[in-house]
């Protein structure tokens, strides 16, 4: 992102020993940094979408009614089983945004989809599951109350409801962990539900902060629905899952990583910034990081050229 930038001059250069940025002054640090890549991600993320748009298509343009039907199956078949594993690809990448380790976007993406297919896929049928039975509980279960007069039908949605928000919570860890770590898919389910409830306000916020990035979409939905077709390859999926990342991997080294690297006498290589260790033996170079003094452009003026 530096087509505006100034080349011709330079700062004072960043310190070694400079504190490390922490909270919001840390994300927002990464994110402007790989803002370019996030959409990148986000595009690559929405191309696992194509799938429910084509259906649309199918549906309004194949006049056979069984050849759409078949197409249509397909499709959301396809989608049912991809977005699970596009999700963990696009985990993986933010995951090594956090910890400040170099990756290539669509090499890591698709090691990610491939290394972590089957697990991922069947999460994400779950997930999608989850979310069809959402839409049908407060389509069914309000009508049902108001035709049958019984308050009591409100019950089971708060139940269903209930269910959906702790599934939603735990997708914040699963993925996560699954790009992360070599945990069994039981272990990577009992660890992610637990950590919902563990963290619980930490994911209340994070949720509240995902409806707002969501509420962002809502005039575009309402007023300008071409333009959110337009957006929607760029923004919010990345974006949405960055901030997940951001505020849920600390919980996972915190709960999960750290206490694994304790067990075996060890410290959590992500902590130390991957640095290795090395036995200084003579200092030749002194590393001059925020003491260069800057260097100012060159005044523009008349001169012999050199050919």
């Amino acid at each position: 992102m530096g087509l505006f930038n100034d080349y011709e001059s330079s700062g004072v250069g960043i310190s070694k020993n400079a504190p490390k940025k922490k909270g919001i002054r840390l994300f927002f640090d990464i994110f402007w940094r790989k803002a370019w890549q996030l959409a990148g991600i986000n595009f690559l993320y929405f191309l696992f979408f194509m799938p429910l748009f084509l259906v649309i298509s199918v549906l309004q343009y194949v006049h056979n009614a069984g050849a759409a039907t078949i197409l249509s199956g397909l499709l959301i078949i396809t989608f049912l089983i991809t977005v699970g594993p596009a999700t963990a690809g696009m985990v993986k990448v933010l995951r090594c945004y956090l910890i400040e380790k170099h990756t290539f976007v669509i090499r890591d993406f698709f090691k990610g989809f491939k290394d972590n297919f089957k697990r991922a896929s069947l999460v994400g049928f779950v997930d999608c599951l989850v979310i069809v039975s959402a839409f049908a509980a407060i389509a069914v279960y309000p009508a049902l109350a108001a035709q049958t007069g019984s308050v009591m039908l409100y019950i089971p949605m708060i139940i269903t409801y209930s269910f959906v928000i702790v599934v939603i919570m735990m997708n914040y860890y699963i993925y996560l962990m699954m790009v992360a770590t070599t945990l069994s898919f039981k272990n990577l389910i009992k660890n992610s539900f637990a950590l919902v409830f563990i963290a619980m306000k930490r994911n209340i916020i994070t949720s509240l902060f995902i409806l707002l990035i969501l509420l962002t979409l809502l005039p575009f939905l309402l007023f300008a629905w071409p333009m959110l077709i337009m957006l929607l390859p760029l923004y919010p999926s990345a974006f949405i899952a960055f901030v997940v990342c951001f505020r849920s991997y600390p919980i996972i080294q915190k709960y999960v990583i750290n206490p694994y690297y304790e067990s075996i006498g060890q410290i959590n290589p992500e902590l130390t910034g991957f640095e290795e260790e090395v036995e200084e033996i003579e200092t030749v170079f002194e590393d001059m990081g925020g003491k260069e003094r800057p260097i100012e452009k060159r005044k523009k003026g008349k001169g012999k050229r050199i050919s």
